[in-house]
């Protein structure tokens, strides 16, 4: 949740003080995303347990900076959620999901998704997953390549991958090259998505 949290505040650093929308069923988590937002400087923060409610809240709220949706245990499908809130005037989303695999990454960049974190929903937070390769091993990430498989899974271009790190667009294109020979795919959200089986981004 930690990681997640990092990338929403760079999600919502246009404003400073900001409102959200927390899309979560388990009251514990939801009451921890809401005091985290307040803490990075929210304003408001409305709460849904459901899909159902969340379009009343924002019938009643009507704000639309950040959605945060806690996938785990939702009520009904998040994709269909997200286009239903997006139609509403939301366009920063982020996301919580117990699904890791290619398909669900690549969807979820798909409809807008600007932080994904993969949780285990039995323990309500991230999976114990492989540990990094050893220092030195010739298929280790570098910094510089976690910095920007991290930026490809909030579903940045190269473009804007190279604008955030001072890169040029063809130096990222490079690194993605050399990411995708050390995690033996290059298709972007595959890349996503074994780099967070191998816990190498949250």
């Amino acid at each position: 949740m930690a990681a997640l949290m990092q990338r929403v505040a760079v999600i919502a650093a246009p404003r400073n003080r900001f409102a959200a929308l927390v899309v979560a069923p388990e009251s514990a988590r939801r009451f921890r995303l809401v005091d985290q937002l307040r803490g990075m400087g929210a304003r408001d923060v409305a709460e849904a347990t459901t899909g159902a409610e969340a379009r009343i809240r924002n019938r009643f709220e009507g704000s639309t900076d950040l959605c945060i949706i806690d996938g785990t245990g939702l009520d009904v499908q998040v994709l269909p959620l997200i286009n239903m809130l997006r139609s509403l005037g939301w366009n920063r989303f982020a996301l919580f999901t117990p699904r890791g695999d290619a398909y669900a990454v690549r969807t979820a960049l798909a409809a807008g998704i600007r932080g994904y974190t993969v949780v285990n929903p039995d323990l309500g937070q991230a999976p114990r997953m492989a540990t990094r390769p050893r220092r030195g091993s010739p298929d280790e990430l570098s910094d510089r390549e976690i910095e920007v498989i991290e930026l490809v899974a909030d579903g940045r271009s190269n473009k804007d991958i190279g604008a955030s790190l001072g890169l040029s667009a063809l130096t990222v294109k490079s690194h993605l090259a050399r990411i995708a020979r050390k995690l033996g795919t290059g298709d972007r959200a595959e890349l996503v998505a074994r780099a967070m089986r191998a816990n190498l981004i949250a």
